[in-house]
């Protein structure tokens, strides 16, 4: 298990972050990264000639890793003043942290950070006073909504990255609080039929690999929620030879994840079977303590969905007898009679706690998504009513004609006749 400590570093304007010396590794990092991601590096290329962010201040809480790093070099290529923080205690990468600080990108993370550190970084990157706002789950947004309204007025706009944070920002919206628009970049197409199923899918798998070192094969799976996020897990868990079990509360999703060829059932009938947990829903209490109490020995627990409230822990906590770490980002709890129950990461996004996240192809897509409505929202401050609005399709589709072109792959065009007969109705049988 990761050690959460309370940082005391030196900080300035520039940042805080674990050890400033660990930027050149960073740098590499983020180099690497950028080989994968030709898109980002192209709308790179043509913001750094059309400077479309020129004399904006935009606040960004997202994962700091090699893949961000370069996003953020982005919309600072673009003209932008970028701050940037941590969207998860643990899903920092210190030496990129590091490396963005010498990048000119002002950026407040630490892995392991405690959550008086989380929201202080939070607090730091919005004393910018942004004119436009990034989020990961909806935290920089919740927090300039509740306790920095001061600043509101000069934020023209916002980019959401996840379903969790969307669904925070819909609910924000119904009740009338949401006070801008934010562009909802979870649901282009180019994001969450790729990042959320094969990012999400391979991820989730290597961290929790790495964590524990023990073999799919042969073992049963259970994830919970069949989402894009969930498809992509349960097909990476299948390919590596687990018996995979799905959990639902979708009728539709459910009948889906049976067509697939997974088991379906609820989590009362799933708990004793799973060898391996994985909680994918973006809700809370999803393995709570009766899932628990009928756990096999052993059972290893995570989450990869945003917030770690899908595993009820503090129930966790109060059944165990005792606690302790065994290795990095594993926690074994011993419950009364000896039973075991193992949970990963502290119940965090496992990808990004005890792995890298999602590969830089895949994020290629969801940050030139992020860079173009960022773009999209500063041509057009003032002219949005402030709800959650989806990307427009034509950024959709050129991000996607871009990754095609890059790939190396070619597509056709309709003819005339093609465009005439679709638009028309006369033609029939």
């Amino acid at each position: 298990m990761a050690t959460r400590v309370s940082i005391a570093t030196k900080r300035s304007g520039k940042g805080d972050v674990k050890d400033p010396k660990l930027a050149s590794k960073g740098e590499s990092r983020i180099e690497w990264a950028a080989r994968s991601m030709p898109v980002l590096t192209r709308i790179q290329a043509r913001f750094a000639k059309e400077k479309p962010l020129a004399g904006l201040r935009l606040a960004a809480c997202l994962h700091v890793t090699s893949e961000t790093a370069n996003l953020a070099l982005t919309l600072q290529a673009g003209g932008a003043s970028v701050a940037l923080c941590a969207s998860n205690p643990l899903s920092t990468q210190d030496d990129v942290a590091a490396a963005l600080v010498d990048a000119g990108v002002p950026t407040f993370a630490i892995k392991g950070e405690d959550q008086a550190t989380y929201y202080r970084h939070i607090a730091a990157v919005l004393d910018t006073a942004p004119h436009l706002t990034m989020d990961d789950g909806a935290d920089l947004v919740s927090v300039l909504h509740k306790e920095r309204r001061e600043l509101l007025s000069g934020v023209a706009g916002g980019t959401e990255e996840t379903t969790t944070g969307v669904i925070r920002l819909r609910a924000m919206a119904v009740e009338g609080v949401l006070a801008y628009p934010i562009v909802a970049v979870n649901d282009a197409m180019t994001k969450h039929l790729f990042d959320n199923r094969y990012g999400t899918g391979q991820s989730t798998i290597d961290g929790i690999v790495r964590a524990t070192n023990r073999l799919l094969a042969g073992a049963v799976f259970v994830v919970a929620g069949y989402g894009w996020c969930g498809r992509g897990i349960a097909m990476r868990a299948r390919g590596m030879g687990a018996v995979v079990v799905v959990t639902e509360i979708d009728p539709l999703r459910a009948l889906e994840a049976v067509m697939d060829g997974f088991q379906v059932m609820p989590m009362a009938q799933a708990a004793p079977l799973g060898d391996f947990f994985c909680t994918v829903t973006g809700n809370t209490s999803v393995v709570r303590e009766e899932h628990f109490r009928r756990m096999k020995d052993g059972a290893i627990v995570a989450n990869s969905g945003h917030f770690n409230v899908e595993l009820d822990l503090p129930a966790l906590a109060k059944m165990a007898k005792a606690r302790r770490p065994v290795r990095d980002f594993v926690e074994e709890f011993t419950l009364p009679g000896g039973k075991r129950i193992v949970v990963l990461a502290e119940g965090r996004l496992v990808n990004l706690s005890a792995a890298e996240g999602h590969p830089s192809s895949v994020m290629d897509m969801s940050f030139a998504n992020q860079a173009l409505a960022s773009e999209y929202l500063a041509a057009r401050k003032g002219d949005l009513e402030p709800r959650v609005h989806s990307v427009p399709r034509e950024i959709d589709q050129e991000i996607a004609r871009l990754k095609l072109a890059a790939m190396g792959a070619r597509i056709d065009r309709l003819t005339p006749e093609q465009k005439h007969y679709l638009s028309s109705w006369q033609e029939g049988t």
